[in-house]
């Protein structure tokens, strides 16, 4: 609520939303570990609830956490039994054909893959979609613009891990192929409860005007669910309604449609193009931002990192020298002084009958010239 009364505050969490989906998908576009296409989609999809969050729309980007908690976890376990019946193996280059050995994970994967990638009437769909009309029905044209070009991003990146992973010619070793086989029922019994809701799980939350298209009566659910827990609906209308609802879910579809049948060309149609296209000197660079996942590890490193560890060392040292210096210092000092008294005690009486000799003579002395000055 407080966020909500502040322009200023919203439109600094739409943008950092909106550009966090952006870059993430354009990272996962060129990744080669399973595992991190799906931590970087990850990243991708929290911009979107962002996104919903950023514009006052807090039960669209609540429902769309809902909704990817049901195919992001069905898309982790697939991984996790892909990686399983490869006994380990992670890099997709040496996959592909996987379909014909593990089925039940390859078409629960894809189920999570088209739900992810916005396709109508899957979970993700509905929530994906209900974001964006709120984005561009709130004035954030141009967030909504780069947010549908990161819906493409999404469906490029999803469908190129699953042909690369379980469709095509196999890339596997023939020690790996010999040993492939279908994860238990352990595994895959929860894989096929997570794609029934990646299904059925976004019409909890159909947004009414799509509703209204289909004749559900009570669409929504979600949202009447969890508007009483929230304060404040920010909802301001702004007059900038170029597009109806209806062209904005056209839109939508197409987006998703067009990163589908991009994937499909590049990956199935016409393999090896995309490699071919990476390696051109002119796209080389733009690839190599992207694998390298914009260098912002390395970003950290240098102005972050490095710097932190240059001032522990300053510590260090200065602790070493000065804070233990000064506590080790006494302690030296009086071993020293210990060491040089230590040297009078050499165990001869008549060193020390001399010693006691020229102290009391000493003594006499300074009684003599005290009461003399």
């Amino acid at each position: 609520a407080i966020f909500s009364q502040s322009a200023t505050a919203q439109m600094v969490v739409v943008t950092v939303a909106v550009l966090t989906s952006f870059l993430a998908a354009t990272i996962a576009l060129t990744q080669n570990d399973i595992k991190k296409v799906l931590a970087y989609s990850t990243i991708s999809q929290l911009g979107y609830m962002f996104m919903g969050i950023g514009v006052g729309a807090y039960t669209a980007g609540l429902f769309h956490l809902v909704t990817h908690a049901f195919f992001k976890a069905l898309l982790f376990l697939g991984s996790g039994s892909v990686i399983h019946a490869l006994s380990g193996e992670q890099d997709i280059r040496h996959m592909g054909g996987l379909r014909k050995y593990i089925p039940t994970t390859a078409i629960t994967f894809l189920i999570g893959t088209l739900a992810i990638a916005g396709v109508p009437l899957l979970s993700g769909f509905y929530s994906k979609d209900g974001i964006l009309g709120q984005v561009y029905d709130r004035g954030y044209a141009l967030h909504w613009l780069l947010a549908l070009i990161t819906v493409v991003l999404t469906a490029v990146y999803m469908v190129r891990l699953y042909l690369l992973t379980f469709e095509g010619k196999t890339r596997m070793t023939d020690e790996v192929r010999h040993h492939v086989h279908e994860s238990p029922f352990s595994m895959t019994i929860p894989l096929m409860i997570l794609a029934v809701l990646s299904i059925f799980g976004g019409y909890l939350g159909v947004p009414e005007f799509i509703g209204e298209l289909v004749g559900i009566h009570e669409s929504n659910l979600f949202d009447k669910f969890v508007s009483p827990a929230i304060l404040l609906d920010n909802f301001v209308a702004t007059g900038h309604h170029l597009l109806d609802h209806v062209t904005l879910l056209i839109l939508s579809i197409a987006a998703a449609a067009t990163g589908i049948a991009i994937a499909f060309y590049f990956y199935s149609v016409k393999p090896g193009t995309a490699d071919r296209i990476a390696a051109d000197k002119n796209v080389e660079p733009l690839y190599n931002l992207s694998y390298n996942k914009w260098y912002v590890d390395e970003l950290y490193d240098y102005i972050i990192v490095q710097p932190f560890r240059y001032l522990c060392n300053l510590a260090a040292w200065f602790d070493t020298k000065f804070i233990d210096g000064a506590v080790n210092g006494v302690a030296n000092i009086l071993r020293e002084a210990a060491l040089t008294l230590q040297a009078a005690q050499t165990g001869v009486l008549r060193s020390y009958a001399t010693l006691m000799a020229i102290g009391a003579l000493a003594i006499l002395v300074f009684i003599v010239l005290w009461q003399k000055f």
